[in-house]
C-alpha cells in the first residue's frame, strides 16, 4: 500500500491527569513536591493536553505509515484488529484513590511547616480576587476552556480551584512525563513526523485543520484516527479538545443493542443540534475550489463511529467507580464536540475570533511548499497523486476560512450524520509501563446529564456560584488532597459533623431519661 501524507499537528504538552504511584516510590514524591514547592512562586496558566501553542516557530506533522493515498480515499477499511495489534502503550494518565493517597507522603514536622506556610498565604491571596476564574484565567489573552478545564472540577471543585490560584497551573509529574513519552512512542508506532516551519498563527491554525482533514481520511481508509482535535461553543464559551480515538468498532455491541441505536438515520431527515437550517455547503464554497463529493460508499453510509479514550494507571486494576465521574463527562463532551462538527453548528468565525486569527488571510508560500515536498518525498517510489492533491487542496482553500469548509466536508464523508455518531462511549486503562491493557469500561451518552452538568460547571467558571468541595459520601478524597488542611469547604464540614454528633448525644440523653 502507498505511503501518504497525513500530517498532523502534536502537542506538546502534557495531560492533567495524575496517575497512580507505587507506594514504595518516596523518592519520586518527594522530587515532586520540591517541584511543587519551587512553583509557587510563580504565576502561570494551567497547561492541558489541548494547550494552544501559538508562539512555537515549528508544528510537527505527523503522517500516517499506513494510510493509502488520497486517490484511493474510498477504498474499504483495513481490519481493525491489524491495527489494533500495533496498539501496545498507552497515552493518558489518569487519578484514583491510591494515586491521589500518593500524595500523602510522610513528612517532617519541618517539611509540613514550611509547606503550610507556602500554601496558606496563596490561597488566602487567590480568595480575595473578585474576579470569576473565567476572567482570571480562562479569558484574552490566555487560552480559551479546555475539555480538560470542564472534567478536572468533576473531582473537586475546590481542589481544581486552589491549584489555579496557588500554582496557576499543574505541574506535570515525572509519572505525568513517562505517560508522555509512552504516548510519543505510540504516536511513532503508527506515524513518521516532520517538523515544519510556520510563519504566522494562519499557518499554524492551518496545519491544525488539515491535520483533522487528514485525521478524517484516516478514519474512512483504515477504520481508525487517532488524536482528532476538536473545537466548539458551549454555553457562550469557546472549547477545545484532542479525542485519543476515533473508530467504526463498536466497543460494547451489547450496550448498544440495549440502548436501541443498532440502525443508523438517513442524513437528510436531520438537521443540525445547535444552528437549525444552517447550510452545510454554501455557493461561495464551491467558488473558492471546494468539489462537493456527495456520492459516498455504501459503506460510509452504514458506519458508525466510537469514541474512545485512553489512559494509563500504574496498578493492574480498574479504578473504582466513584472516580470515573470526570472520565465520563470527558467522553460525553468530546461526542457532544463531535456531534457539533458533523452537524456544522460550530460557527467559525467565533472560534478565530476567540483565537485572534485573520480568517481570510492566505497561507505563506512556504507553508504550502513545505508540506507538499514532504508528500513528494513519501511518494517517491509510487504515483505520486497525493502530493498534487496536497498541492491542489491548500492552493484552492488558501485561507482558515476555506479549509475549515473542507474540514466540515470531511466530517460529513467520514461520519454521515450524528445517528452515525455512536453512543456508546469507552475508556481503555492501560499499565503505564507495559502499555499491557488492564481493561475497559463503557458507558451510555446522555445528553440530559451532560446538559446539566456542563451549565452548572460553567456557572462556577464564570463566577456565578461558589466553588464546592466534595460530598460527605466522598469525604475520602479530602485524605488525598494538598490543601485539606486549608480548605474552606473541609473545615465547614467538620464543624456540620461536630454539631451533627452533639445534637445526636443529645437526643440519646433525653431518651435515656
Amino acid at each position: 500500500m502507498a505511503i501518504s501524507s497525513e500530517p498532523k499537528l502534536r502537542q506538546e504538552s502534557h495531560s492533567d491527569y495524575g496517575s497512580d504511584f507505587d507506594t514504595d516510590g518516596e523518592t519520586l514524591i518527594n522530587n515532586l513536591l520540591t517541584e511543587i514547592e519551587a512553583s509557587a512562586t510563580g504565576s502561570f496558566v494551567l497547561e492541558s493536553i489541548e494547550d494552544d501553542t501559538n508562539a512555537a516557530p515549528t508544528s510537527t506533522l505527523r503522517v500516517s505509515k499506513a494510510r493509502p493515498s488520497v486517490a484511493n480515499q474510498n477504498d474499504e477499511p483495513e481490519l481493525h484488529s491489524r491495527r489494533r495489534a500495533l496498539r501496545t502503550l498507552p497515552v493518558e494518565v489518569e487519578y484514583d484513590e491510591h494515586s491521589r493517597m500518593s500524595w500523602n507522603v510522610a513528612q517532617n514536622d519541618e517539611s509540613k511547616k514550611k509547606r503550610s506556610e507556602s500554601i496558606a498565604p496563596k490561597l488566602s491571596q487567590g480568595l480575595k480576587d473578585t474576579r470569576s476564574p473565567l476572567q482570571r484565567f480562562r479569558t484574552k489573552p490566555k487560552k480559551p476552556l479546555s475539555v480538560t478545564d470542564l472534567v478536572s472540577p468533576a473531582w473537586c471543585e475546590l481542589q481544581y480551584w486552589y491549584t489555579l490560584t496557588k500554582f496557576g497551573r499543574k505541574k506535570a509529574t515525572p509519572a505525568m512525563k513517562q505517560g508522555s513519552e509512552i504516548h510519543r512512542i505510540l504516536e511513532e508506532q503508527d506515524h513518521i513526523m516532520e517538523e515544519v516551519q510556520v510563519k504566522t498563527k494562519e499557518d499554524m491554525w492551518g496545519l491544525k485543520i488539515w491535520n483533522v482533514i487528514q485525521g478524517l481520511r484516516s478514519l474512512r481508509t483504515t477504520g481508525i484516527t487517532r488524536e482528532l482535535e476538536v473545537w466548539g461553543v458551549v454555553e457562550g464559551e469557546v472549547i477545545n479538545g484532542i479525542i485519543d480515538e476515533i473508530s467504526y468498532v463498536c466497543p460494547d455491541p451489547t450496550l448498544e443493542e440495549v440502548l436501541g441505536d443498532s440502525k443508523i438515520e438517513p442524513a437528510e431527515k436531520l438537521k443540525p443540534a445547535l444552528i437549525p437550517d444552517r447550510a452545510f455547503i454554501t455557493e461561495e464554497d464551491v467558488s473558492i475550489g471546494l468539489k462537493l463529493d456527495t456520492s459516498l460508499d455504501n459503506s460510509n453510509q452504514q458506519r458508525k463511529a466510537y469514541i474512545t479514550d485512553i489512559k494509563t494507571r500504574t496498578r493492574m486494576h480498574l479504578p473504582q467507580d466513584s472516580s470515573l465521574r470526570g472520565t465520563l463527562m470527558q467522553l460525553m463532551l468530546y461526542r457532544l464536540l463531535l456531534e457539533s462538527l458533523v452537524t456544522n453548528a460550530v460557527p467559525s468565525d467565533v472560534i478565530f475570533a476567540r483565537y485572534s486569527l485573520k480568517p481570510l488571510e492566505s497561507f505563506s508560500s512556504s507553508f504550502i511548499a513545505q508540506i507538499v515536498a514532504f508528500d513528494l518525498h513519501l511518494q517517491e517510489d509510487t504515483p505520486s497523486s497525493c502530493s498534487t492533491s496536497s498541492r491542489h487542496e491548500l492552493e484552492s482553500h488558501n485561507n482558515l476560512s476555506a479549509l475549515w469548509k473542507l474540514m466540515i466536508h470531511e466530517f460529513s464523508r467520514a461520519i454521515s450524520s450524528p445517528s452515525a455518531l455512536g453512543r456508546v462511549l469507552k475508556a481503555e486503562f492501560r499499565h503505564s509501563n507495559t502499555g499491557e491493557i488492564i481493561g475497559n469500561k463503557t458507558f451510555a451518552y446522555d445528553a440530559n446529564i451532560l446538559r446539566e452538568y456542563l451549565i452548572d460547571e460553567i456557572s462556577w467558571w464564570k463566577g456565578e456560584r461558589q466553588a464546592r468541595g466534595v460530598d460527605v459520601e466522598e469525604a475520602f478524597k479530602c485524605r488525598m488532597c494538598e490543601f485539606s488542611e486549608e480548605c474552606i469547604w473541609r473545615k465547614e464540614k467538620v464543624e456540620e459533623a461536630i454539631i451533627k454528633n452533639r445534637l445526636r448525644a443529645t437526643t440519646r440523653a433525653k431518651s435515656a431519661v
